[in-house]
C-alpha cells in the first residue's frame, strides 16, 4: 500500500511543478501536498517545524502570485483597465494558444485594456510590460519553491 501512497505523491510533485507554468493547476499547494504524503506514509521523515515553514512559504507564494502581476502592471503605470486586460488575456492565451499564449496573452490584454481606456500607446506598452514581468516573476516564484519541495520530497523517498 506504502508503494501507491509514494505514486500519487510523486504525481502531485510532478503536476505542483507542472502547475508552476499552467495558471489553472495550484502548484505549490500539489508540492505541498506531496511532502504530507511522504511524511505521513515514511514514517515521519520531517519536522514539525519543517511543514509548517513550507505551509507558510505555499500560502505566502499563492497569494503573490495573484498580487505581483497586478504590482507590476500598477508599478509600470498600469490603471484598472490594464490590469482586467491581462487577466483577460492570460486566460484566453491559456485556451488558444497554449503554451506561448499563457505568456503573451498578459502583456496583449494589458495593452489593449489600457489603449481602450485612452493611454497613448507608450504607457499601455509600459502597462503590459509591467504585467509581463509580474507574470514572470510570479511564476519563477512558484517554481523555485515547487522545485525546492520537489527534491525534499524525492531526498525522503529515495
Amino acid at each position: 500500500m506504502e508503494w501507491l501512497w509514494i505514486t500519487l505523491g510523486v504525481i502531485l510533485t510532478i503536476a505542483g511543478i507542472v502547475g508552476c507554468i499552467l495558471p489553472l493547476i495550484p502548484g505549490p499547494p500539489l508540492g505541498y501536498a506531496a511532502l504530507l504524503i511522504v511524511h505521513f506514509t515514511l514514517d515521519e521523515p520531517f519536522t514539525a517545524n519543517f511543514l509548517i515553514m513550507w505551509l507558510l512559504l505555499t500560502i505566502v507564494v499563492t497569494l503573490l502570485d495573484y498580487y505581483v502581476p497586478i504590482w507590476g502592471t500598477q508599478k509600470f503605470g498600469g490603471s484598472r483597465s490594464g490590469i482586467w486586460g491581462s487577466t483577460i488575456g492570460l486566460v484566453i492565451g491559456l485556451f488558444f494558444f497554449p503554451p506561448f499564449g499563457m505568456i503573451i496573452g498578459p502583456f496583449l490584454g494589458a495593452v489593449a485594456g489600457e489603449l481602450i481606456s485612452g493611454k497613448n500607446t507608450s504607457a499601455a506598452l509600459r502597462s503590459g510590460l509591467g504585467s509581463f514581468l509580474g507574470f514572470v516573476a510570479g511564476t519563477v516564484m512558484k517554481l523555485a519553491v515547487s522545485l525546492i519541495m520537489g527534491f525534499y520530497f524525492f531526498k525522503a523517498i529515495i
